[in-house]
């Protein structure tokens, strides 16, 4: 008993630690939500509607680069060392944020920061997920879709209090961006005590290291059975070369990646992070004061992080593709009705109350359902193998969408305003629904090698059934 509540407190030191790098995720993204009203003063950085965007949204171009190279960097380093260098990038990239004399240096750093940001989006959740036993996966890696938003209501409370005490002073935003920096030095300490992923080793031939790392998180029949497990996948796909982009050519690897990329498109298309980035800018609109918004968007916060423990609680109970039609129907109701009264409450004071309320319980379905199930299954579809290509594809979408939404968001709103805004939202969130309702198939209750066995097999299928129809 003693020796299984050692490996279960070593499992979480493993989680605990490595998930900081979602924290920082969470941070880096939501500080800017705070940071932006001060920064674009004309004394400090003196940002138009376009520089804004640009400042929000450079962040995302550098994850997007980030989430390609990081699936292959860390497919070559190894999960560990990868999060080691991104630890580093994100403490240089947040100083550099801080200290920025003007917008080109700052958008430069956001860049930066990004890339760290994008490195981490991939790595820490395969890393999560080799390290998981199959039943409790699902709740191991959605653990790191909590840090991400722990991260978030984490900058939205500091910038509460910042621009609320410090608010009548010109560096605020300043202030603001430099707390990222005490989370990068724990990532990197606390990584240089956990071990490598037992999948990567067995990838290398360094089959031994593999058991011993497995010893440590499981019980002894339980690590050489998985081992066993580990090293049969391998093989299969040691038979099919390096990973390479015309691996995507061969039909059932096209299929997943197709998958892939449509779950991570789909995260995005919500406009979720048009409400993270910008929500002290939207209820400013609504008609909140600056302080008073950046207060309220600390509920956006708070229910994010109440969402997400119940996404993971959801998770181990019912499937992925109920889960994520749920919350889609759900968040795509919530932007018709913002688009409406908008439009409808246009001038009252009650407005600002309503449209916070409804981001609230927009939130309440993202990261309730949409968010936990995506970072999930972009972890689990793909085979050992493609992995960490894989992974990097799909999230350089997601990452690409959020850049997209995160430029145009402030330009749209100046231009066409608050509702026209969200109802353009409205239509891309019934595009999705139709997605997921045609291609999503459900993964629930499988290990990682039984998934790809699945897809193997639907490619057969799909064969077969084409020759039938041919020679029908």
């Amino acid at each position: 008993m003693n020796k299984n509540s050692s490996q279960h407190s070593f499992l979480r030191t493993i989680i605990l630690v490595s998930t900081f790098g979602g924290l920082l995720f969470g941070y880096d993204t939501g500080v800017i939500n705070g940071a932006l009203p001060f920064m674009a003063e004309a004394d400090q950085l003196n940002l138009t509607a376009l520089t804004e965007g640009m400042v929000a949204s450079s962040l995302l171009l550098g994850a997007a680069i980030g989430a390609v190279f990081g699936g292959r960097l860390s497919d070559y380093n190894g999960r560990r060392k990868n999060i080691l260098i991104l630890a580093v990038l994100f403490f240089a990239a947040t100083l550099g944020c801080t200290l920025a004399p003007n917008v080109s240096v700052m958008i430069i750093s956001r860049f930066l920061l990004g890339l760290a940001v994008g490195g981490a989006s991939v790595t820490v959740p395969a890393y999560l997920a080799e390290m998981s036993p199959a039943k409790s996966r699902g709740r191991m890696v959605t653990q790191n879709e909590l840090m991400i938003v722990t991260g978030q209501l984490l900058a939205f409370t500091c910038n509460a209090i910042i621009g609320n005490v410090l608010g009548d002073t010109s560096h605020a935003w300043r202030y603001m961006l430099v707390i990222a920096a005490l989370p990068a030095v724990f990532l990197f300490f606390g990584m240089l005590k956990v071990p490598e992923s037992p999948r990567w080793l067995v990838s290398k031939g360094r089959k031994e290291d593999a058991l011993h790392v497995l010893r440590r998180i499981r019980n002894e029949e339980k690590a050489k059975s998985e081992l066993a497990e580990i090293e049969s996948a391998f093989h299969k796909e040691a038979e099919m070369e390096q990973a390479s982009f015309k691996d995507l050519a061969v039909p059932w690897v096209r299929r997943i990646v197709f998958i892939g990329i449509g779950i991570a498109v789909v995260q995005q298309l919500t406009g979720v992070n048009s409400i993270m980035y910008y929500g002290t800018q939207i209820l400013k609109d609504a008609g909140f004061e600056t302080k008073a918004a950046l207060i309220g968007n600390i509920a956006n916060g708070v229910i994010s992080v109440l969402a997400t423990f119940v996404g993971i609680w959801l998770l181990g109970k019912v499937g992925r593709r109920p889960m994520l039609m749920t919350g889609l129907i759900g968040t795509t109701a919530v932007l018709l009705l913002i688009g409406v009264l908008s439009v409808v409450l246009k001038g009252s004071p009650a407005l600002p109350y309503v449209v916070l309320s409804l981001t609230v319980t927009f939130l309440a379905f993202q990261q309730g359902a949409v968010s936990p199930v995506t970072w999930l299954m972009l972890s689990e579809i793909f085979p050992l193998r493609l992995r960490g290509l894989g992974m990097g594809v799909t999230v350089f979408c997601l990452w690409i969408v959020n850049f997209l939404v995160g430029l145009t968001f402030p330009v749209l709103l100046a231009n066409i305003g608050l509702s026209a805004t969200f109802f353009i939202f409205v239509l891309l969130g019934i595009a999705s629904v139709i997605f997921v309702k045609r291609f999503l198939p459900e993964t629930k209750g499988l290990s990682l090698e039984q998934l790809e066995q699945n897809f193997r097999a639907y490619e057969k299928t799909d064969r077969n059934s084409a020759e039938a129809e041919v020679s029908g």
